[in-house]
């Protein structure tokens, strides 16, 4: 008869029972209490705490309740108890079957005054007397351990253990200490250290590069101590400037004297940037926060004697590295170092003394000063030596005179030329206190021998005895290490790499090693570590898996560093081989009597190959020798065994293998009954696994129940539960989402038939919701080449072995016509070779061998889905911009369209009036792959090219067309243009104007017509003419320099009329006409003016600083000012500009900087010259207070943009006048019409929206609303004022043109609508500049597409400038011209 086996036992249903039940507790106030009780029942109970029968809920007081349940054992602490807490705490556990209960109470003692006293008198013990336990006792017992851990200078990191300690008690944490580099670590400002709440835990607040190094955490428990090690690498922060070398370290002071101190440190690696060229050495005392920088010069080597420092002052110290492209971060600062005699800091006994025994018993010591009495003048010093010599510098050092005296004493030094016997003082302004003093000054090649004397308040020692000769030495003599030797790497996980390597033959000093790495293919090397490292050999971390890598070594002594070494041979990311571990997690699918089917989990680790082989024992549950079921490999993680004895219970295990061979079996399952399955319910699902898991979801897939049951299986329910609960949450939805990030869950599935819900699955392995670092999501896109939809997914990381599997819902694709799967490194690609709707769903991809690499994309048929987009891609070309035409210089027109992207197989074709053109005599046509831009090119523009213009495109599958409608106004104004273009060229081809007449008036109050010309020679001359008489000027113009000019003396109004410049020769003529009569009334008698200018020059005050709306002004006040004064401003380069305005009033002058920033920043002069002396007036803009000018200056009110000068509009059309508004605090905005107040009625509308758009819109506007309008800006630092003239026509009316050479109205546009509607035909003006024409419009708006300038202009020609020098016409915008085909 078979007998059961104790394990069976466990699926008997039994009810809650408390093995350990609650004790009560009597505490202190403010001290914490812990209940706990053991309980046990099947299925396992739940425990529930009350407090006097109320539920306790630790969220009701954060910090005041603790619930835990960790192996078994129930708990509830109560921190810092309080009279409060005392109550009837009880733990009720329920399960199925029935409910256990278990009470105790706790009583909280107040430790009142009286009450204290009381005790104290009557020696009455009220707490039972609890055994010292000392920490070393626990038993302690490591789980999640830090990991190697990546960190950046000035952040933060933190190292958590976290570990299990039995007993586990509030009070007594276990002892837990902290290693870096094997070298203790203590609590201070940079280390913070935690113990307790089953967790050890190292903060470090501040990361620089010194607390690079091996972390090991060493826990006592009562077996010994409980370890872990993890590195940390810190890497340097963002540099100061581009090129800029990382940050020094390990900054450390020596041989600290009363005024001297040795500062050391480690250089930082240098991997892409230029060599390290010196270090800059800063100071800065305890207590202040002000740093001096120790040298003027960069010193070359890590090394440096600073010197002057201040007896019993505590300093800090940090270094600073330079190279060709700037100074580094500052190292992070030494440990604080005073500066003292030498004697005061050793012990008693290291001070010179002499020892005297008493009986041979007692030693008293008597210091050397006691026994020297009273001495005044001190002996010499002896033994002067160098005790450092370098290139840059030589430290002196000797040792103190004795007898020294008790007065205060220093040293005078003295160096001459080695045998010259010429001794010169070298401290002269040094009051030297320590027997230390660095020399910098030394001459190349050159010997020096030194003396030293010592100098108290009664006088001067003798000299002591010279030093031997002294050298500096050459830098070759002491210079870097040598290259290491032979690098060797070697695989070790999956994501580092074990490197290796010989040590220099010449170490000189060595301080550590630097390691770079570079990818295979890569230009650009990365350092592996940040510190120098001691050994030679090292862990490089954090690569990327499946990568290949070359590494290389460099040496580091205070030099320097070293060459590099040889580049390893190149080494691929993958774990070192070994045999996989066992298998786990066997669980039974089906019997029927004579078989059972059994499938098991992978090992957790594979040994850095595939696991190929799986075999499997099995036993009688009642022997104990295995026999092998199956002699040839097994590749799946399932098998049934066959030939089973009925009503036998059997036990499995299995073996994995790979590449390297067998590893080890697996536990034995439990025992296995083989008898038939005749359950209607179906049987477990099994081979649960996870993919595309990411910080809030994931998707679990499983295979389906061997044993179906009665009928077939209609649907599955899945379970979740965090990780240590039994709390099982059904979850109903496709996908699992809603997890915390960071939480671990666990999986169970339980499948469903019409007959009931079948055996739940074995639970899954714990699985965290967290994305693996690195991971990418699955694009969506067309091939450029082809046009052909894909779908892309670039793994994090891969290994030799691995694969993509792609699906669609969750199903392996396989062989299939309508997609092509092809893999480069790193990326696979799914390509939909003629895509349609019938390629909807969900795609999804898993890399094998790797931690769960994967990721989904669904495809829709309705929303913006990639696939649309991706159709439509490989259906219609996308354009930037639509056919757009401008002309160009000679009068071209150019026709032109940018597509998104163009692949080199492009096809198009330009079609006018319905007939197709092609590039020839006339026309040209060409594109450009790069800006994905098609042109035509028409060189004679005439009345015949008037039509629509349409260019059709095929590009791969994609097509598109788009269109532009010449004709009309439109038309004329394009052949206007380009007839005005082609005269214009046609003018330069000869002698012409570059600038038409303009005057300008001398000191001498001379007016000066004045032209400059262009492309002219020797034979071309310039005649001038007044009023159609030409005029002879005594000096003939010099057409060869480039400007001429026409003087104008002792002007008045008998020169008034129309001065004409004509320039010709042989190739042609241009002609520029002047009417002076304009400026007539506005030149002063500026002959009366010049006898006052003597007085008033004088009479200039001081420049002071004005804040005004528009910026600030420098002004100086005088008896009179006017604008034909001589004044001159000095500031760089100053012109009367829109920037800077220079003028003044009847009483200053001033200079207006509008918009004000750092640039604006300096001194400024004004000069006024009265024709005999020049008074001088200056003001310095570069202070503070000068920056909060120019700061609240640039907070004022004003109009930022979006106003035109001047608006012509029709009548019963709407008007909108709409600007931006800029300052701080927010403006007021007022709008004048013709100097009134506009109110907001129904017909005119004042809105200000958001602090920042301001509009005024006049709905229906009739002749009556022509005027002057106006915006007022202003908050409590100044504001703006800006005019519009608003003019109203009549319907049938021709528009007013401006008059030659003034800017043209600004065209009206459309009211714009509130909803994304089409734009109505309302007008509303354009902005412009003064004194610039406004563009005109090309063409109408091609249907679908809109139309905008392309993005680079083609270069301007040297056409006049439009303002009132010269009436040219205005031009079109440019667009971007492509290279010629």
């Amino acid at each position: 008869m078979m007998r059961k086996r104790v394990d069976l036992l466990e699926e008997i249903p039994k009810l809650p029972d408390f093995l350990v039940a609650l004790r009560p507790h009597t505490v202190w106030e403010k001290t914490p209490v812990k209940l706990f009780c053991t309980v046990e029942g099947n299925p396992r109970p739940i425990v529930k705490w009350y407090k006097d029968g109320v539920p306790v809920d630790p969220l009701s007081a954060p910090g005041k309740y603790k619930i835990e349940n960790k192996y078994g054992v129930h708990s509830l602490i109560v921190s810092r108890c309080v009279v409060s807490d005392t109550a009837e705490y009880s733990a009720v556990a329920t399960n199925q079957h029935g409910t256990a209960t278990s009470k105790a109470k706790i009583i909280v003692k107040s430790k009142s005054p009286s009450f204290v006293k009381t005790l104290l008198t009557s020696h009455v013990l009220l707490l039972p007397h609890l055994t010292e336990i000392h920490a070393s006792k626990l038993d302690v017992s490591l789980l999640d351990r830090f990991p190697v851990s990546f960190g950046v200078e000035g952040n933060s990191i933190r190292l958590v253990c976290t570990m299990v300690v039995v007993p586990d008690l509030p009070n007594i944490p276990p002892i837990a200490q902290w290693y870096r580099d094997d070298k203790l670590l203590k609590p201070s400002k940079l280390v913070e250290m935690s113990v307790g709440g089953g967790a050890a835990s190292l903060t470090l607040p501040h990361l620089a590069k010194d607390d690079e190094g091996l972390y090991t955490l060493r826990i006592f428990t009562k077996d010994g101590t409980a370890e872990h090690s993890a590195y940390l690498f810190v890497s340097d922060a963002a540099p100061s400037a581009p090129g800029a070398p990382g940050a020094p370290m390990s900054v450390k002071a020596y041989d600290v004297n009363s005024d001297y101190v040795l500062v050391a440190w480690k250089p930082p690696n240098t991997v892409n940037e230029a060599p390290i060229t010196g270090y800059f050495v800063d100071r800065c005392e305890a207590g202040t926060d002000t740093w001096v920088q120790c040298n003027d010069a960069p010193v070359k080597i890590c090394k440096y004697p600073v010197h002057g420092l201040r007896v019993g002052h505590s300093y800090y110290f940090r270094v600073r590295a330079v190279n060709s492209s700037g100074i580094s971060r500052p190292s992070r600062k030494s440990d604080k170092v005073t500066a003292l005699d030498a004697r005061f800091l050793t012990d008693l006994l290291s001070f010179p003394a002499t020892v005297i025994k008493i009986e041979g018993k007692y030693d008293i010591v008597i210091k050397d000063d006691d026994l020297e009495g009273y001495v005044t003048i001190p002996g010499e010093p002896t033994d002067v030596h160098a005790s450092e010599i370098f290139k840059s510098y030589v430290v002196l050092s000797w040792k103190p005179p004795s007898p020294r005296g008790r007065a205060p004493l220093w040293y005078v030094i003295e160096k001459c030329l080695a045998g010259t016997g010429d001794w010169q003082r070298i401290n002269t302004t040094v009051k030297l206190h320590s027997p230390r003093y660095p020399v910098f000054d030394l001459q190349d090649g050159q010997k020096y021998q030194f003396r030293v004397y010592s100098v108290n308040m009664y006088g001067s020692s003798e000299a002591s005895a010279p030093s031997e000769p002294i050298q500096k030495v050459d830098e070759d003599g002491k210079s870097v290490p040598s290259a290491p030797g032979h690098v060797v790497a070697t695989r070790n996980t999956k994501s580092s790499v074990f490197v290796q390597w010989e040590a220099p033959k010449h170490l000189k000093h060595l301080m550590g090693y630097y390691i770079d790495g570079r990818v295979v293919g890569a230009k650009e090397w990365f350092a592996c570590n940040h510190k120098p490292f001691k050994h030679t050999r090292f862990v490089v971390h954090g690569l990327i898996p499946g990568e290949t890598y070359v590494f290389r070594v460099q040496a580091v002594n205070l030099f320097g560093l070293s060459e590099e070494s040889q580049e390893s041979s190149p080494i691929a990311v993958e774990p070192a081989l070994a045999t996989p571990s066992a298998p786990f997690g066997i669980t039974m699918l089906s019997s029927d009597g004579s078989s059972i089917t059994v499938a098991w989990k992978s090992p957790k680790h594979c040994g850095g190959s595939k696991v190929n082989a799986y075999y499997i024992d099995k036993r009688d549950a009642d022997t104990l020798v295995w026999k092998e079921v199956n002699l040839n490999a097994v590749t799946e993680r399932m098998c049934t065994v066959e030939n089973l004895k009925e009503g036998t219970f059997y036990e499995f295990r299995v073996t994995a293998g790979n590449m390297a061979g067998v590893g080890l079996p697996s536990a034995a399952s439990i025992p296995m009954k083989c008898e038939a399955w005749t359950m209607e319910e179906p049987g477990p699902a099994y081979d649960l696994s996870f993919s595309e898991v990411r910080s809030h979801s994931l998707v679990i897939l499983w295979r389906a129940p061997i044993y179906t049951g009665a009928s077939a299986v209609t649907g599955y329910f899945v379970d979740m539960a965090k990780k240590g609960s039994s709390e099982f949450v059904t979850l109903n939805q496709e996908a699992v989402t809603g997890l915390e990030e960071g939480e671990s869950y666990v999986f169970r599935v339980r499948a469903v038939n019409a007959h009931g819900v079948g055996k739940p699955s074995q639970l899954s392995e714990p699985v965290c919701a967290k994305a693996i670092p690195g991971t990418k999501e699955i694009v969506a896109g067309v091939d450029e080449e082809t046009g052909d939809v894909f779908l892309s997914l670039e793994a994090c990381e891969i290994c030799e072995t691995s694969k993509f599997v792609w699906s669609k819902n969750y199903k392996p694709i396989g062989d299939c016509p309508r997609v092509a799967v092809t893999t480069k490194g790193r990326t696979s690609r799914l390509t939909f070779t003629n895509p349609d709707k019938d390629d909807l769903g969900k795609y999804s991809v898993i890399v094998t061998d790797t931690d769960g690499v994967s990721g989904s994309h669904t495809l829709t048929e309705d929303g913006q889905s990639c696939l649309q987009i991706a159709l439509y891609c490989s259906i219609f070309v996308p354009l930037k911009h639509g056919l757009n035409y401008e002309v160009l210089e000679k009068g071209h027109v150019r026709f032109w369209l940018q597509a998104v992207k163009l692949s080199p197989s492009v096809s198009y074709r330009f079609i006018v009036n319905d007939k197709e053109v092609t590039s020839g005599e006339g026309q040209k046509i060409s594109h450009d792959v790069a800006t994905g831009i098609i042109q035509m090119t028409v060189d004679h523009f005439t009345r015949a090219n008037e039509g629509t213009y349409t260019v059709q495109i095929h590009d791969g599958k994609a097509k598109t067309q788009s269109s532009l409608v010449l004709v009309g106004d439109v038309f004329k104004a394009a052949l206007k243009e380009a007839e005005f273009q082609r005269k214009e060229h046609i003018r330069k081809q000869g002698p012409h104007f570059s600038e038409y007449l303009y005057f300008t008036v001398t000191e001498d109050c001379t007016v000066m017509l004045v032209c400059k010309v262009a492309n002219v020679k020797k034979e071309s001359t310039l005649h001038w003419y007044k009023d159609d008489e030409e005029i002879v000027p005594d000096t003939p113009p010099n057409v060869m320099s480039g400007s001429c000019a026409l003087p104008l003396p002792l002007f008045s109004r008998k020169d008034h009329g129309v001065y004409k410049a004509v320039l010709s020769d042989d190739r042609g003529k241009d002609t520029s006409v002047f009417d002076i009569s304009v400026i007539s009334l506005l030149l002063v008698p500026v002959r009366f003016l010049m006898v006052v200018f003597v007085s008033l020059g004088a009479s200039a005050s001081e420049l002071v600083l004005q804040c005004t709306p528009e910026g600030i002004r420098l002004q100086c006040y005088m008896n009179y000012y006017t604008e034909e004064m001589k004044t001159v401003w000095k500031h760089n380069k100053i012109a009367s500009s829109e920037k800077m305005r220079i003028g003044g009033t009847a009483e200053m002058a001033w200079m207006q900087i509008c918009d004000p920033s750092d640039k604006e920043k300096g001194h400024y002069t004004m000069e006024i010259s009265d024709g005999v002396k020049t008074h001088t007036r200056t003001f310095d803009l570069s202070g503070q207070v000068k920056s909060d000018f120019f700061s609240v200056s640039s907070d004022r009110g004003r109009v930022v943009g979006g106003l035109p000068d001047v608006v012509t509009i029709m009548e019963e059309k709407s008007l909108s006048l709409t600007c931006t508004v800029w300052g701080e605090p927010t403006p007021e905005v007022t709008w004048f019409k013709n100097e009134q107040e506009v109110a907001s009625t129904e017909h005119t509308r004042v809105t200000f929206d958001g602090g920042k758009f301001a509009s005024l819109v006049i709905n229906k506007v009739t002749p009556e609303d022509s005027g002057k309008y106006s915006i007022n800006v202003r908050n409590k630092y100044g504001g703006e004022f800006v005019e519009i003239t608003v003019s109203v026509y009549r319907h049938g009316e021709k528009i007013p043109e401006p008059k030659l050479g003034q800017p043209k109205a600004a065209a009206a546009t459309p009211v714009p609508p509130k909803s994304p509607a089409p734009p109505s035909k309302t007008p509303t003006p354009t902005p412009s500049k003064a004194q610039t024409p406004a563009p005109s419009m090309k063409s109408p708006t091609p249907a679908s597409t809109p139309i905008s300038k392309s993005p680079t202009p083609t270069p301007k020609s040297p056409t006049p400038p439009r303002s009132v020098k010269s009436p040219t016409p205005p031009r079109f915008m440019k667009s971007p011209t492509p290279p010629r085909k």
